[in-house]
């Protein structure tokens, strides 16, 4: 029996923001220029997962405005340029494209199947999805901290991400996680109690599994189609346990962010098209800072470095 294994850490200290940027004169073609200063970005900013302002869902963050296109246009970037500000970001986070149109075909990583894997079409483990495209996804795992200032910090910079949640952790405020679902954020499975899963039976790993989906459909209406191991943990039983709850996916991840540095998974060391970001829901009493200086760190990274944040499940 293969067993799969990962690491999973949590620490962190306060990180220092590199620079504040003053923002520039508001024009529409501060708009298309290209540039991604706080001053100026390089597109219009949409809901989580969306192209456009205006356009995203209710709940997400689209909003009515000028009737004029190019003056909507100017008045989200304004309100961007205030949102980064505030937020003490070095730069305008990047709009994602529009979700593909065909999403593409996820398969297991190469090394990380297991036995039985595409005979009995069990969900692949993956660490990034196979795009050309500058994104990155943000997920964020377990439900211990429940910031609120996290999701004011999500909500005001239309941030998508996926959280892989453990009912031990979650049960004492669903009401918490509820709010995040309602913005248009992704709710997943990362079991009951979050144990080392290859060292329970099949049965055991089974419960741990269905049963989380059965308290994801009471409390939040849907029982998901994607799991998260604990630790990146899993062997085969996992895996079919998995799917027989109903998962199709089962991602980790490619890179780590906490609120002092970043993990790879790859020796490059680098971000790549379509890779899996995974933090934690951590605070103070965890690190030594809070989730917003951790997605401070994360957004200032990947904005630099010209990705944007897109929403997973759009992909898969």
């Amino acid at each position: 029996m293969r067993v799969v294994v990962q690491n999973d850490k949590s620490r962190a200290r306060i990180p220092k923001v590199a620079r504040r940027c003053a923002a520039a004169a508001l024009a529409a073609t501060a708009l298309v220029s290209g540039c991604s200063a706080l001053g100026s970005d390089s597109g219009a900013r949409g809901a989580p997962g969306q192209g456009a302002p205006g356009q995203g869902a209710p709940g997400q963050g689209g909003h009515g405005g000028p009737a004029d296109p190019q003056a909507r246009l100017a008045a989200e970037h304004a309100r961007m340029v205030a949102a980064a500000r505030h937020w003490n970001l070095d730069e305008v986070p990047l709009s994602p494209p529009a979700p593909p149109a065909r999403k593409p075909k996820i398969t297991a990583r190469a090394g990380f199947e297991v036995d039985g894997q595409e005979e009995e079409n069990l969900p692949p483990v993956f660490t990034t999805v196979p795009t050309r495209r500058k994104v990155v996804f943000l997920t964020i795992d377990d439900g211990a901290e429940k910031d609120p200032a996290f999701l004011r910090m999500m909500s005001d910079l239309k941030i998508p991400y996926t959280a892989f949640l453990s009912n031990y952790l979650v049960k004492d405020d669903y009401g918490y996680f509820r709010r995040m679902q309602s913005e248009g954020h992704t709710l997943n499975n990362h079991t009951l109690t979050h144990p080392y899963l290859p060292g329970l039976s099949y049965e055991e790993q089974k419960d741990e599994i269905c049963g989380m989906q059965a308290v994801m459909k009471r409390k939040f209406g849907k029982a998901p189609t994607v799991f998260r191991p604990p630790y990146g943990n899993y062997n085969g039983d996992t895996l079919r346990a998995a799917k027989s709850c109903g998962i199709k996916y089962a991602p980790i991840w490619d890179e780590e962010v906490f609120v002092d540095h970043w993990e790879y998974r790859e020796d490059d060391r680098n971000l790549h098209p379509g890779d899996i970001v995974l933090t934690h829901f951590r605070g103070r009493n965890d690190w030594d800072g809070t989730m917003v200086d951790d997605m401070r760190r994360f957004l200032n990274k990947v904005t630099r470095e010209g990705y944007a944040v897109a929403r997973l499940e759009d992909y898969l």
